[in-house]
């Protein structure tokens, strides 16, 4: 009852190819395509990881890891400036006192879509068609054809306790590494979910709706976590302009806002005590496969 997964790796890595074009920079929706695709395929291998042999796992890995890492680069100035817009619409007075900040301008300023890609760029997606097409070609002739269900399961189970443990150092502590960590943890388990869905669909989707709510709040709270990065903003008592420290103030807000919707929502599913078979409603025997090892 759950889904063949190496179709869907294999599906994954050609789609990611497939949207990067020689000599073409590719656009915000591209690039976020890709990204995804790569979380679902490094996804992919965690779960089905065990399973196969040690020297493809770990390559594939790594594969897709170097090529969400590339795309990383191309993601994050456009990610600043749909961040700010988004703030300037909702404080129009706060962005007329910041328009003489370069650092403001910079951000916000779209770049030109003529002209040719730069060398770095380019040489960047020559290396991810690369990769990808090694990495398809070598899914084609793994054998996956034979997985075990139930350890499969325990993986599923290892994902989730590990975004458990995520959750109680990052209610703990709500530093921005840790809610990071806890949201790629999430996506994993995510991505996971949907090869056991028609175990029980009704109940798998709705897990799966909660933690895409979730994971989309931890994202965007990341997203302001990065454009203060990129401002540079350190408080110093009297050294700031106040517009500045005012936006720092309305960043800080608005991550709270997220945060007050992640928390219950991250309680309910991963709180002491939680476990993914009573999530699920199933009873493998889990702990057993896991004293027999």
């Amino acid at each position: 009852m759950i889904r063949d997964i190496k179709p869907a790796l294999y599906g994954y890595v050609r789609d990611a190819r497939s949207l990067l074009d020689p000599g073409s920079l590719p656009d915000e929706r591209k690039v976020h395509d890709l990204r995804v695709l790569m979380k679902k395929s490094r996804a992919v291998i965690r779960l089905a990881g065990p399973q196969t042999e040690n020297e493809f796992a770990e390559r594939e890995y790594s594969v897709f890891r170097k090529t969400g890492r590339i795309s990383a680069t191309w993601r994050e100035t456009s990610v600043n400036r749909k961040t700010l817009k988004n703030l300037k619409r909702n404080h129009p007075a706060l962005f007329s006192r910041l328009a003489g900040f370069d650092k403001i301008l910079n951000i916000m300023k779209k770049p030109g879509i003529s002209g040719p890609v730069p060398e770095k760029t380019e040489a960047d997606i020559a290396l991810i068609r690369e990769l990808l097409l090694k990495s398809a070609y070598r899914i084609r002739f793994q054998p996956m054809n034979n997985l075990d269900p139930v350890i499969l399961l325990r993986q599923l189970d290892s994902s989730f306790k590990q975004v458990s443990d995520c959750y109680l150092a990052a209610r703990d502590n709500p530093r921005s590494a840790r809610l990071h960590e806890l949201r790629k943890r999430c996506k994993d388990l995510l991505y996971q979910l949907w090869f056991f869905r028609p175990i029980k669909p009704g109940v798998v989707k709705n897990l799966e709706k909660r933690l895409e709510t979730m994971t989309d709040n931890l994202g965007k709270y990341n997203d302001l976590a990065v454009l203060l990065s990129g401002l540079d903003y350190k408080y110093s008592p009297g050294k700031n302009p106040p517009a500045i420290d005012e936006l720092a103030i309305v960043i800080r807000h608005e991550q709270d806002r997220l945060l007050s919707k992640v928390w219950p929502t991250a309680f309910r599913i991963f709180g002491p005590g939680k476990t993914l078979t009573s999530l699920l409603r199933i009873q493998p025997d889990i702990q057993k496969i896991n004293d027999q090892e």
